[in-house]
């Protein structure tokens, strides 16, 4: 199997990459922003761009798209970036699909829903509030409605290893680290379902070679505010110079909405594949503990 992961120098790419190569598959990971040693250049805006990693040459069998501007309350002032980068770019990746007859993975959010209720499936109605989740849902209709052998996988709250360490946990572990002054004031309204970026690209996996399609919710079992996720951090690397206060979503006067009652349910894909066991937050602390102690 030949799979193609652009935006395979982040967080979920970075493990696809690393995955589907333990599983036996010839991988071609890209970069656009960030390189690191495992990827290769690919401008996803511009498919002309003569830089570009020769694509054709590799042939994909399957392409993951994990790039996507995800900086949401940046997008809300910048939106014909975040539509570039997040529509356009997925236009262009759809097209490559066509090209090549290829299955095509699209990492999605809970952000197109509105968190009126929280714990989403699957058939929920969809109703994004800011620009960031209306692209995104821009970019599931695309490829709905140009494609026939496609995965859209909607994620929320990914956390793992990854080179840069940018997810709010691996973040928050590294400075509790260095055993520095910290105060974290954190929404206690935002509710959402943790997952590891690991468990993302076995699941992935799983449907793929299952043949698999449609829109699939992948979440673990935790179900957690922002305190609360902090907090389960601080049980773990917290020392006494670490603060954690708590407000409500409004007294952070955000540019872009938040669905607070976010989170999804994966009783759909847990169904298909009973014997897929998710990892949880404790689960991926305790073993970052022990490697953080040596």
């Amino acid at each position: 199997m030949n799979a193609l992961i652009l935006g395979a120098s982040g967080l979920v790419g970075g493990n696809c990459l690393q995955h589907f190569k333990q599983q036996g598959w010839n991988c071609l990971g890209t970069h656009f922003g960030f390189e690191t040693s495992e990827t290769s250049f690919y401008n996803t805006l511009d498919p002309n761009d003569s830089n570009n990693v020769d694509i054709e040459g590799f042939n994909p069998d399957i392409i993951v798209h994990c790039g996507a501007l995800t900086w949401v309350d940046y997008c809300e002032d910048h939106v014909e970036e975040s539509y570039e980068k997040t529509v356009q770019s997925t236009i262009n990746a759809v097209s490559i699909a066509k090209k090549f007859n290829a299955k095509f993975v699209y990492l999605s959010t809970d952000y197109v829903f509105d968190g009126a209720k929280g714990f989403y499936t699957e058939t929920d109605d969809v109703n994004p509030l800011g620009v960031y989740a209306k692209h995104k849902l821009a970019a599931e209709q695309h490829i709905a409605n140009n494609l026939t052998d496609y995965l859209i996988c909607r994620i929320t709250n990914v956390y793992g290893d990854e080179i840069r360490g940018k997810n709010f946990i691996a973040r928050l572990s590294e400075n509790m680290l260095k055993r520095e002054p910290m105060e974290l004031i954190l929404p206690v309204d935002q509710y959402a379902t943790p997952v590891n970026a690991a468990d993302v690209a076995r699941a992935i996996y799983q449907l793929s070679i299952a043949q698999g399609s449609g829109i699939y919710h992948l979440a673990s079992t935790d179900y957690l505010n922002r305190v609360q996720l902090a907090e389960r951090v601080y049980s773990y690397f917290g020392h006494e110079q670490v603060s954690i206060k708590a407000v409500n979503t409004a007294q952070l006067n955000q540019p872009a909405k938040r669905p607070l009652i976010g989170g999804m349910s994966a009783v759909k894909f847990n169904a298909e594949f009973p014997d897929f066991r998710w990892a949880n937050v404790d689960d991926y602390l305790s073993v970052l503990k022990k490697r953080t102690s040596k």
